[in-house]
């Protein structure tokens, strides 16, 4: 089975979670059309896609992305144009706008490595579908507030924007990209979060806490 062998995410569930991880799964792919560019898509590429967009809402039973039509995924890095050819192929994923609206774009190496990487801090889909979490508000800006009580905004505030400074100063073994700033900040270290929930735990205490309670989910206390 696919998710067995490729989500640990989901490997850590019990029974009746593993069960609405898949009916969530299926959800998803009804919805949202998963389609290659200039790249063959398999039934493990649609999966790992819908795995990636489950997993940050699994705490939230009703959540979906709306307005999200189609991802897209690319053979490689692309740049601003959406192109995977000429200067400037420094992107991995993105949410489209404009004439890419209703679209995100993945590349899908970098998909399949964030699944495959156990040890990394990275997942490029984890991270796509965060900002779009954090768009559901209207505003992409590290705040989501569509998921975060009215109360806990500020705090959230205080200290991403005191966990951006400990980056610059070289004092954090969070990716430096989150450091560039608030709006990529959250997405930055929701994939940490997921990714290698104890390590953060350990580092990073309070903004564990703080993610835990965004998300309203606990990996780092998986058996």
């Amino acid at each position: 089975m696919i998710l067995e062998g490729k989500v640990t995410f989901y490997k850590q569930l019990d029974h009746d979670d593993r069960k609405r991880f898949e009916d969530r799964i299926m959800r998803f792919m009804a919805d949202v059309r998963i389609t290659g560019v200039s790249t063959e898509v398999s039934d493990e590429d649609r999966l790992l896609v819908a795995a990636s967009a489950v997993i940050p809402i699994f705490g939230f039973p009703q959540w979906q992305y709306r307005g999200l039509r189609e991802v897209l995924l690319y053979p490689s890095a692309f740049n601003e144009r959406y192109a995977v050819t000429g200067g400037g192929r420094n992107r991995l994923g993105q949410v489209g706008s404009g004439t890419m609206g209703g679209k995100m774009i993945l590349s899908r190496p970098a998909l399949l490595q964030g699944f495959s990487n156990e040890t990394s801090k990275s997942h490029v889909g984890i991270h796509e579908f965060v900002h779009l979490l954090d768009k559901a508000d209207g505003m992409v800006d590290g705040l989501p507030e569509a998921l975060l009580e009215r109360q806990y905004a500020l705090p959230w505030m205080k200290l991403m924007q005191e966990k951006i400074k400990g980056i610059h100063a070289g004092k954090s073994d969070i990716d430096p990209y989150g450091g560039t700033e608030e709006a990529e900040f959250f997405p930055v270290v929701s994939e940490y979060f997921f990714k290698r929930p104890k390590l953060l735990k350990r580092k990073h205490p309070r903004l564990y806490a703080k993610l835990e309670r965004i998300f309203r989910q606990d990996p780092a206390g998986f058996a």
